[in-house]
């Protein structure tokens, strides 16, 4: 039987969330109906009725819908209840088992795709919202000498570095305050690319050797992306690897999660011993399998952005046909 599966969004026909989970599943022998839906504002809760309603057995959750996700959900993972959003729901009659796989994902594209380690360095992120909640715990997990998140809402961006206890220096600010202040790694996570404009922020934040990674994809060379190209920062990357690392259920063996698909697809929860042992998953070949899997599908989907950015994709040259054109615009 084919299992029904979506993503939710608005904006949502940038995503390839279905060409990446349909990938995954056909390397674990699943057959799956996997499908994108744009979702009407104040209108979550009905649109995933109707969904579970006509069979759907889980969905992935993005832009604006995380905080509308997390109010929904019946059973919370630890994570995600950190973070106050999900992006991952699992439905079990009436129970709506949700996680948080958003940070993971990112963190792992930063530190395994773009080989930029978060130990010791100085990290900002722009924006306060479901995205920054879930890779908050992530990033301090890294231990860099210090972590700023600056918001239009100050108040917000004070609020969410409040919420945890952290052992780096960790605070909240307006974008007034980082004049002087630079930064090894600057993170987008604000909504503004999405509409294709550039966040407040200035070109003197970005340091020498700076990577700048816009959370969003699909864009091309997005306003901040453009913005930190033309300071001359030479890392540059969109967010396609943080979708790819986020599904990858071999990355997700390897720190103790199961993916929101092999959860679903196996019909229970899964942990490290599952991945690894379990008949429905193909023994523990599906890890490696995997693992070769989500870099393939980074490798032909994340293609340059620019020439400023041949450092930061570490030669990540196409190999799926997708990658051929109009470069990532066309690609992602």
């Amino acid at each position: 039987m084919i299992e029904k599966y979506a993503v939710i969004g608005n904006p949502i026909g940038h995503t390839k969330s279905p060409l990446i989970q349909g990938m995954f599943a056909e390397s674990i022998g699943k057959k799956i109906e996997y499908t994108a839906i744009l979702g009407e504002l104040g209108q979550f809760a009905s649109t995933i009725d109707a969904f579970r309603a006509s069979g759907g057995r889980g969905l992935n959750i993005t832009a604006p819908f995380k905080l509308d996700a997390f109010a929904y959900a019946t059973d919370l993972s630890q994570r995600a209840r950190m973070a106050g959003a999900v992006n991952a729901m699992k439905f079990d009659g009436d129970r709506v088992y949700a996680e948080n796989f958003d940070g993971v994902g990112l963190v792992r594209d930063v530190i395994t795709n773009l080989h930029c380690p978060l130990a010791g360095k100085r990290v900002l992120v722009l924006g306060a919202g479901g995205a920054v909640r879930g890779a908050l715990l992530p990033f301090l997990e890294q231990k860099p000498a210090r972590l700023v998140i600056v918001n239009r809402s100050v108040d917000k961006a004070k609020e969410l570095a409040a919420a945890v206890d952290a052992e780096c220096p960790l605070s909240g600010v307006g974008y007034g305050d980082l004049a002087g202040q630079q930064f090894d790694v600057v993170f987008n996570a604000t909504s503004a690319s999405l509409r294709g404009e550039l966040p407040p922020v200035q070109t003197t934040v970005f340091a020498d050797d700076c990577l700048a990674y816009e959370l969003a994809y699909g864009k091309g060379l997005t306003p901040f992306l453009r913005l930190a190209q033309n300071a001359g920062v030479q890392h540059i990357a969109d967010g396609v690897g943080m979708l790819a690392e986020q599904a990858d259920p071999g990355g997700h063996a390897r720190t103790g999660h199961a993916g929101a698909l092999l959860e679903a697809v196996a019909g229970r929860k899964l942990d490290r011993a599952d991945l690894v042992h379990d008949d429905l998953l193909g023994q523990h070949a599906v890890v490696g399998q995997a693992q070769r899997g989500v870099r393939a599908v980074v490798r032909s989907m994340r293609v340059r952005l620019g020439e400023g950015s041949r450092d930061a994709v570490a030669d990540l040259e196409p190999e799926h046909p997708l990658a051929h054109g109009d470069h990532l615009a066309r690609a992602v």
